[in-house]
Parts: C-alpha cells; structure tokens; sequence
C-alpha cells in the first residue's frame, strides 16, 4: 500500500500530462526552494507523457470506482455491489489505481469469512489538468 503524508492527501492528487523536459523542471524548481529553505506545497501529483495513457488509466469505471470509495472506505465485495460490476473487474480496476497511486487498500477481518480488502481513496478530492 501506498501511503502519503496527511497534508498531501488533504490537498488532493493531481493528474495531468507533460513531458520528461517539463517534469525535470519542475523538480529542479522545487529543488531550489527546498535550497533557499522555501516551503514546498503539500500535494500529489501523478504525470502522464502521453494523454492516451492518462485516458487509459481513467476509464469511466475507474471514476465511478473513485466517487464511490470517495466519501468512506469500503469492501471490495460492497464496492461491487454499489456498482453492479463484477468483484474481479472491481478488484483489477482497484490493483491499477492503486499502482498509480490514486487509491490505497488493506486487509481487515471479515468476521466469519476471514479476511477482506477495503478500498479508501488517497485524496479528499482528484484534479485532472489535460494539456494537448
């Protein structure tokens, strides 16, 4: 599971585009006010080279998974309930989310049945920012 400082999660994720030059830059930036003992504003920010990629990523399954798991953390199994889908489907679309770091799971008891994977969202809000 990925984690995240609280400031960075309550100041949300950012999904945008851009190149390899502009994402250097930016860490150059940041870098130098890190030097001049500036603060840096708390915040996550995932960077797609290619618009495509971030289409890909961002089915409309996807964004539904997001508002639902937006308000509280849920099950897996609940999670698919709500949205009609197969629990697998929901399973694969959470790993991926997860793996860019838009989501975050772990395992809790499942009183009676073991054991279960609970959905919770990074951020209190998603920002996409596209530049084609």
């Amino acid at each position: 599971m990925r984690t995240a400082s609280k400031a960075a999660a309550k100041a949300g994720v950012v999904l945008t585009t851009g190149t390899t030059d502009e994402f250097f830059a930016r860490s150059r930036e940041r870098a130098r006010k890190l030097d001049r003992g500036e603060r840096i504003p708390a915040g996550i920010r995932v960077t797609f080279e290619d618009p495509a990629d971030l289409l890909q990523v961002l089915s409309t399954e996807r964004i539904r998974l997001l508002h639902a798991v937006r308000t509280k953390p849920i099950p897996v199994s609940q999670l698919a309930r709500e949205l009609k889908r197969d629990r697998q489907a929901v399973m694969r679309d959470v790993r991926l989310l997860e793996s860019f770091g838009l989501l975050k799971t772990q395992e809790a008891p499942n009183p009676g049945h073991g054991r279960q994977r609970i959905v919770a969202p990074l951020a209190a809000r998603y920002q996409l920012v596209a530049n084609i």
